[in-house]
């Protein structure tokens, strides 16, 4: 069981995509991600979200994305957050986001 303190200490933030670009490089069908969070800045994420998503239709959409893990390096890009989502039933990505319009950079609690 995680406790109430190490739930509080992840940074779950909300964020709009403003670039979504295929990634050849990577291991696994992802996309690189550009994710504005309002006030603490844009930041890059690699997410493997090719099966549900087209890069057209994932540019303003809110995320969210725990931006307090240390950076990646997943080939040659950085990866700055972990963007968030759900498996369905046949194990492909479906993004979490809230379901309003929320301000950029709000944090989940």
């Amino acid at each position: 069981m995680a406790t109430i303190e190490e739930f509080a200490a992840l940074d779950l933030r909300v964020g709009r995509v403003l670039e979504a670009t295929d990634f050849p490089q990577a291991r696994k069908p992802a996309y690189r991600l550009t994710i504005d969070f309002g006030p603490l800045g844009v930041r890059r994420s690699s997410a493997q979200l090719t099966a549900l998503y087209r890069p057209d239709e994932l540019v303003g959409r809110l995320v969210v994305a725990v931006v307090n893990f240390p950076p990646r390096q997943i080939g040659p890009f950085i990866s700055e957050v972990l963007v968030l989502g759900a498996p369905d039933e046949a194990g492909n990505v479906v993004l979490l986001a809230p379901e309003r319009d929320v301000p950029l950079g709000g944090r989940i609690f």
